[in-house]
């Protein structure tokens, strides 16, 4: 079985929220067709058709992917592994004045360089080399030198290798909780051990992690279904259940009813 490439051609024919919760490594984002919102508990962005950004690692958010009308929706992610990122620091001098870049997405402004690469990038495409690894890291080599090139800014964050340090653990959960990724990911965002952050967890909200989000879960959709007239199949991916199937259980185990009851008896 051939590895995952560090290139990925997308394509959708409707509207997709199948959006990764937690990305793990910067990843360039050029928009080919279509746009996509990216919402990270604070702010939506959008990317439009031909624009390229910098997904920042370490961020947890929700994509909805949109096609234009009648067309669809098209873009291609290079991911930049820490890897490849150290071997071009090391290489090249590289460093970050750790400048903290709290925006989830970077706006990349597109010059001849950049729009050759990704010309040069789409008979890689066509050709289908993506399994080629060393054609695939040569080609993500020559993008960074591009980027920094292009904007040295950006090596304030390409080449920051610090972890998340320790931060306040209520605000963080209040804000994240929607999202569904393990504790552990929880944990390092937070700049914690697992055992330590359900330790600082139970301190600050007298409860189990997995008992309270999923409180926080039931106790919102409720509301946006009583109050608001939303549909269980519109809310429950935003508030991270997986399936619906599995929304309507856990709904109907916590309230004695189940969602499709709620505006009706309450």
């Amino acid at each position: 079985m051939s590895e995952k490439s560090d290139i990925l051609y997308t394509c959708y024919h409707e509207i997709s929220r199948k959006g990764e919760n937690f990305v793990p490594q910067h990843t360039i984002s050029y928009q080919l067709s279509g746009s996509f919102a990216l919402a990270d508990g604070k702010k939506t962005y959008l990317a439009e058709e031909g624009h390229l950004n910098l997904i920042r690692k370490n961020q947890l958010v929700k994509f909805v992917k949109y096609p234009p009308q009648n067309g669809v929706f098209e873009s291609m992610n290079i991911y930049l592994s820490e890897e490849n990122l150290r071997n071009a620091a090391k290489e090249y001098n590289f460093t970050s004045e750790l400048f903290e870049e709290t925006k989830p997405l970077v706006s990349i402004t597109i010059n001849e360089l950049i729009e050759s690469f990704f010309i040069s990038l789409k008979s890689i495409i066509q050709s289908d080399s993506f399994n080629n690894k060393h054609l695939v890291d040569l080609k993500i080599k020559e993008l960074i030198l591009i980027l920094v090139q292009s904007q040295p800014e950006l090596k304030n964050i390409l080449f920051n290798f610090s972890e998340p340090h320790k931060i306040d653990l209520e605000a963080f959960m209040i804000q994240n909780y929607r999202y569904n990724v393990h504790l552990e990911r929880f944990a390092y965002l937070t700049g914690r051990s697992l055992a330590t952050f359900k330790r600082d967890f139970e301190k600050t909200f007298h409860t189990s992690p997995h008992q309270w989000i999923l409180q926080k879960r039931l106790d919102e959709a409720h509301f946006l279904i009583k109050e608001k007239e939303k549909l269980a199949s519109d809310i429950f991916i935003d508030l991270g259940f997986e399936d619906l199937s599995h929304f309507s259980y856990a709904f109907k185990k916590y309230f004695g009813y189940s969602p499709t009851q709620t505006v009706k008896t309450n």
